[in-house]
């Protein structure tokens, strides 16, 4: 008889297209080896539930709830709105998976519980999941809160405001959340010692679980077709890009370096990934840049690009983008908040630049061939850092297997 976990999840952790879903399904894959899963999780997509066969199949049971559109979250966050209580909290409640949660608990058939991110913390918190015996893991994955404070350093009023009353207020509550539980996670030891630091009181309780990359996914090896013009030199940029650090990111890149890299002849910006917003797509009427928006497999993009570049301003944790451009040995120029947390030696497996002008003349490096095998180390140092069998070894020391009596 195998042991019992409830896993509870923010977003449907399958298929694993996006960062935040990325780590959810190799940890939820990885425990299901030796656990029993009972998975609830939120949908913000309805599309995503034709893929809830896979997650069946590796659960034994699976509840599932819409969150409905980003306007009904938005209302509802407002009116569950309370004094010294985060937005976010609000976004993320939907009755009918409390309510499934609860009757879970209740039947304290669990060893173990592990919620992922701090904004599903509130419904376990305070109720039977503090019964004596019960293992409780959150991994929290970013400092959330870090974020907003950066969202609010460069806002205007009102959201100036609003942003900062949501860094205040999801601070003290990740806070709380640590204290809560047996143990915290970050998703890298650079984030852990910050987290350290906010909550000196549960500082021993909090640990780290690096993300990782699929380097089966993402091999180099592997054949795939260009998807770009014959004779460019095709520079992208992957990820979601309905996300505000992301669509800052490619404006940035596509406003102030791309014109810095005009002469050279066929160099074009490329704009890979789901959801792109208008301000996004409004970057393709500027010389060289086009954007793509979702593609069946994000592989050829990175493979025959000539450099991948994570120009991000607003980051936290580890960049999946880096990770996966860097598997499939391509040059990656970062920013320094893209790199953090990337376990690789700058200017050996990854070049880092900070502003516009060191970005560029970065870029004129690889374009030149002056780093030759950059890609090649870069593939090795993710392969020896970055792969999630080693990654989630941490994981199995955070939430060991026990031995479950079977009543005679």
């Amino acid at each position: 008889m195998r042991p019992r976990l409830l896993f509870l999840c923010h977003r449907i952790p399958y298929p694993p297209d996006k960062g935040d879903k990325i780590r959810a399904w190799h940890m939820l894959d990885r425990l299901a080896e030796s656990w029993d899963i009972d998975l609830g999780c939120l949908v913000d997509d309805p599309a995503d539930l034709r893929h809830l066969p896979v997650l069946q199949a590796r659960c034994a049971s699976v509840e599932v709830r819409e969150t409905g559109s980003r306007r009904q979250a938005a209302v509802r966050a407002l009116l569950r709105c309370r004094p010294g209580l985060p937005l976010s909290l609000g976004w993320f409640h939907e009755q009918g998976l409390w309510d499934w949660t609860q009757a879970q608990l209740a039947t304290r058939q669990h060893q173990a519980i592990f919620v992922y991110s701090s904004a599903m913390a509130p419904y376990v918190m305070g109720t039977e999941a503090q019964r004596e015996g019960t293992v409780r893991v959150l991994d929290m994955v970013d400092v959330d809160s870090e974020k907003w404070r950066a969202y609010a350093a460069d806002a205007k009023p009102p959201m100036r405001q609003v942003w900062a009353r949501e860094a205040r207020t999801l601070r003290a509550f990740e806070r709380r959340a640590a204290a809560a539980f047996d143990r915290t996670l970050l998703v890298s030891a650079a984030e852990a010692a910050q987290f350290r630091g906010m909550a000196p009181e549960v500082a021993a309780r909090v640990d780290h679980v690096d993300n990782g990359v699929d380097l089966s996914a993402f091999d180099p090896s592997q054949p795939t077709q260009s998807p770009y013009a014959a004779g460019s030199r095709p520079i992208v940029f992957t990820g979601t890009m309905d996300y505000r650090p992301n669509i800052e990111a490619v404006s940035w890149f596509a406003t102030q370096v791309m014109p810095l890299l005009a002469d050279l002849p066929g160099v074009e910006f490329h704009i890979v990934g789901a959801n792109p917003a208008p301000a996004v797509r409004a970057l393709a009427a500027l010389p060289g840049v086009h954007v793509a928006g979702a593609v069946p497999r994000i592989q050829p993009w990175i493979a025959h690009a000539a450099c991948a570049v994570a120009p991000l301003r607003i980051a936290r944790g580890i960049q999946n983008k880096v990770l996966e451009a860097m598997a499939m040995a391509r040059p990656v120029v970062a920013s320094p908040e893209a790199f953090e947390g990337v376990r690789a030696l700058p200017g050996r497996d990854i070049l880092v630049a900070e502003d516009a002008e060191a970005m560029a003349e970065a870029l004129r490096g690889v374009l030149a061939g002056r780093h030759p095998g950059l890609g090649a180390r870069a593939r090795s140092a993710v392969t020896e850092a970055h792969d999630w069998r080693a990654t989630l070894r941490r994981l199995d020391a955070v939430l060991p297997v026990p031995r479950v009596r079977v009543a005679a």
